[in-house]
């Protein structure tokens, strides 16, 4: 087994280049041992654990057996965190996500049984299969961390990650994510087919079915920390705004990003950051994750969709025609 990254301190305090490599190092300790089991997909492996680091949840879209749940149950593994596999179909009912309240009789009081949410990873499995009420439930968890039963509140486990799968083929039977819930996911992503190489050591049984776990919920806990810490400068976060804001006003574009979207871009870059072991956001940072944290957030007009313009390649050019900062991040 892997041994543990070691903390480094109890407390962030200022983020040093000292606390910087720690975190890329935990996060590539993390990512070979993911890697095991999720061959050839070194990139989506570390987007998914950024995405935890900076708090986010992730939707996956993606053809069927590309290891989309591999990749959940193998983050579960990797940081030894409790995990949950909910199959959403059209029958499954809110309290089968939440949880309900049952009557003790013996007791004469009314208990709170915890349902599939209650984890550190959650599979929310084909989510679009189950009916937009049964979507509607993960709304209030994926934002404040907490779900309401019968006018009670309950906390979930920190950390807190919904991997979210959808198929974009087969629509028959399905239900279309609105916009709200599409915007709770600060990434969408898919895992896509692996190369002829990570082929080979799949059909040569070179896949481990369980990872080893190299780190600890309090590992994670403290890159969230981390990130929080990472220093982002006054003329990134101006890069940002012009980002979003360009998608507001293209033409092909009804309902450009949200505020939420600038929040979530600020957040991964922050991660990136850690990722790459600087203690501050550059500009590639931000150009890097445009694409998977805001495209998902656009809401085409339905003449571009006729057409055949994704919100992929709006973002791409409003990459190319946004000037990038002349500066590296620092303070």
């Amino acid at each position: 087994m892997t041994p543990e990254p070691k903390l480094v301190a109890d407390t962030v305090g200022p983020l040093t280049d000292e606390r910087a490599r720690w975190a890329s190092d935990a996060v590539r300790t993390s990512a070979d041992a993911m890697e095991q089991a999720i061959q050839g997909k070194r990139r989506v492996i570390e987007l998914v654990l950024a995405t935890a680091m900076a708090g986010g949840h992730v939707l996956l879209e993606d053809v069927p057996g590309t290891g989309k749940t591999a990749l959940a149950r193998s983050l579960a593994q990797a940081m030894h965190g409790t995990s949950s596999r909910v199959q959403f179909t059209p029958d499954l009912l809110p309290g089968d996500v939440t949880g309900i309240t049952v009557y003790d009789q013996k007791q004469g009081i009314f208990e709170f049984h915890a349902g599939p949410i209650f984890a550190n990873v959650v599979l929310a499995d084909e989510i679009n299969r189950a009916s937009p009420k049964t979507q509607s439930a993960l709304l209030e968890v994926m934002e404040e961390r907490q779900v309401t039963v019968d006018g009670q509140s309950h906390r979930v486990a920190e950390p807190f990650l919904v991997i979210a799968t959808q198929n974009p083929v087969e629509q028959a039977g399905t239900y279309r994510l609105p916009e709200a819930q599409l915007d709770r996911f600060m990434v969408k992503t898919s895992i896509g087919y692996p190369d002829d190489a990570a082929m080979m050591r799949i059909l040569q049984r070179q896949t481990a079915s369980e990872v080893q776990p190299v780190m600890n919920v309090g590992t994670l806990l403290q890159l969230q920390q981390f990130t929080h810490a990472v220093h982002v400068s006054p003329l990134i976060a101006a890069y940002v705004i012009q980002l979003v804001e360009a998608t507001r006003r293209a033409s092909e574009v009804r309902l450009g990003a949200s505020v939420r979207g600038a929040l979530g871009l600020v957040r991964m870059a922050s991660a990136w950051a850690l990722v790459s072991g600087r203690p501050y956001v550059a500009p590639d940072d931000v150009r890097d994750l445009a694409i998977p944290v805001l495209a998902h957030r656009l809401v085409l007009e339905p003449e571009a969709e006729f057409d055949g313009v994704t919100a992929e390649a709006i973002i791409g050019k409003i990459l190319l025609d946004t000037p990038i900062p002349q500066e590296n991040g620092t303070a």
